[in-house]
């Protein structure tokens, strides 16, 4: 059985958030990436540089020593230095993109210009390129990428993923039907995925999605494969889980991508 390494990252972007070390209470063993970011940086993409280097080496560490890195975060950004870890590591991954939102605007086409609707169009050469060449990762090629279920796209994000040509499954199910055993996998799960009976505590509701059951059994597949090799989640919104619930429900969903 393959040993796991985690690291928290308790950031939202640039925005420390103290709630999300509730994540590495519920992992064991589990360091705190943690830095004074620099307020005078041009813009939130230089000035998370600092975090992203440390998550790029953890995750290049973890990989050269044959550990699955398990790196936990209050976003989906943070996916970008992953990749990067893992490409310095010499994984060229299959992406699982566990995500309610597809993470695929651009300047352009995003209504809110939220740089964290943009993390999986970067990794494919689209838009926003800043922390890709900071972080010296490679673009993903659009047959790597499989985003499920990404049922709440913005209209411009819904043709952007349409022309990229990645993999949208409309539900996680479909997961089923996909080889998964030809390249090692990186699976992202954004815990807004499920459905909000079941994780409250999200940023950016979105209504549907599957239960944590349904999840799991997917997740189980995915583990069942023996193609796991990297692991990144974005955390519940700590200030909305009073009752830790969500959190919970979150790194028990993780474990089961990591086995017994």
């Amino acid at each position: 059985m393959t040993k796991s390494r985690f690291m928290l990252t308790p950031y939202f972007l640039d925005e420390y958030r103290e709630g999300l070390h509730a994540a590495g209470e519920i992992a064991s063993d589990c360091p705190i990436n943690r830095l004074d970011l620099d307020p005078a940086a041009a813009d939130i993409q230089h000035r998370v540089l600092p975090l992203y280097q440390k998550i790029k080496s953890f995750v290049q560490a973890a990989a050269e020593e044959d550990e699955i890195p398990v790196a936990m975060n209050g976003d989906c950004v943070m996916a970008i230095p992953v990749l990067a870890g893992l490409q310095a590591a010499g994984i060229d991954p299959l992406l699982l993109w566990f995500d309610a939102h597809g993470d695929f605007n651009n300047w352009e086409t995003s209504p809110s210009g939220f740089l964290g609707g943009m993390p999986l169009a970067m990794m494919v050469g689209l838009g926003e390129q800043t922390i890709v060449e900071d972080m010296e990762a490679r673009h993903l090629a659009p047959a790597d990428v499989v985003l499920t279920d990404g049922r709440d796209l913005d209209p411009g994000e819904v043709d952007l993923v349409n022309r990229s040509n990645i993999i949208h499954l409309k539900t996680i199910e479909q997961l089923r039907e996909i080889d998964l055993s030809q390249k090692p996998l990186w699976i992202h799960f954004d815990c807004d995925v499920l459905r909000l009976e079941d994780i409250p505590a999200v940023s950016y509701p979105a209504a549907g999605g599957p239960s944590t059951t349904e999840l799991g059994a997917i997740f189980d597949h995915i583990y069942q494969t023996g193609q796991v090799v990297c692991v990144s989640v974005s955390l519940p919104n700590p200030n909305l889980d009073g009752d830790g619930r969500s959190m919970a429900t979150t790194i028990k969903l993780t474990n089961i991508l990591l086995g017994p």
